[in-house]
């Protein structure tokens, strides 16, 4: 389907280039419009592994679902989602337990859009709109509070948002205030692009999410800024390592784990 016979949300500027969309298209995907194709190429040209990074980060976001309803984990609150794709929370979660419960929270109007009309018959599965910097607000959403109780163990879900957002802002400070407000035995995952093994891509890569953001600060972290997302917190095994080395289902699979520098950690709340 061409730009032209699609059809956006309403008000919708196709013409600006769009984070999720861009995502979209570096899974592959068919909802993204010819502003984010272009961003995303100018992301190739710099790193053309981001196109690996997205499905590794989509994979491991499928190992770490299972993992945790291996832990009895029943209620997923993904922080920060992109657009719909195969295989996302609620159906990796539902195919273990069927009775597990699944919010999604977005900001960006085309996500909403989607999530809302592909989960509109799915009474266990919600989504409201939020995002990880308002923290208080999120979690008194009455359709959050619908279908997750907080004094029950939740798993937090943030595996793409918090590198887009910089220390101006104060993401641990908001990522904190989740920590304490979900039950113990609850956990945290998290992945986060590091410039640890590509310093020479931070810059360009930097530049051209500011254009597509519209802001002017840095974002970039290394492994140990984003281990401070974890304080307060339990690492499980293997801790905050490249997301190839997190569990793979193939070993062989974990070869060269920084060709993909993107790292990632689950970790439980152990006391209030």
């Amino acid at each position: 389907m061409s730009d032209a016979t699609r059809r956006p949300p309403a008000g919708l500027d196709t013409s600006v280039p769009n984070v999720a969309r861009m995502n979209d298209y570096f899974l592959g995907g068919k909802d993204n419009f010819a502003a984010d194709r272009r961003a995303a190429e100018e992301v190739l040209a710099v790193a053309p592994e981001i196109r690996t990074m997205a499905k590794e980060s989509q994979a491991f976001l499928g190992r770490a679902v299972r993992h945790l309803v291996e832990q009895g984990i029943t209620q997923f609150l993904t922080i920060g989602s992109g657009l719909p794709t195969q295989h996302n929370v609620h159906q990796v979660a539902r195919s273990l337990e069927p009775a597990a419960r699944v919010v999604y929270v977005a900001d960006d109007p085309v996500v909403l859009s989607h999530s809302l009309a592909l989960l509109a018959t799915d009474p266990r599965t919600a989504v409201v709109r939020g995002d990880v910097l308002h923290p208080d607000e999120l979690l008194a959403d009455p359709e959050l509070r619908r279908l997750i109780d907080l004094e029950r163990p939740v798993a937090l879900l943030i595996t793409s948002a918090l590198q887009f957002i910089p220390d101006e802002d104060d993401p641990f400070k908001s990522v904190a205030r989740l920590r304490d407000a979900v039950a113990v035995g609850s956990h945290l995952v998290i992945a986060h692009a590091v410039f640890d093994t590509r310093p020479e891509a931070a810059g360009p890569l930097v530049d051209i999410y500011r254009k597509v953001l519209g802001r002017s600060e840095d974002a970039s972290r290394t492994r140990t800024q984003v281990l401070r997302f974890f304080d307060g917190l339990e690492l499980v095994d293997p801790g905050l390592v490249y997301i190839r080395q997190w569990r793979p289902d193939n070993p062989l699979a974990a070869r060269r784990p920084e060709r993909t520098w993107t790292v990632a950690g689950v970790a439980r709340k152990t006391d209030g």
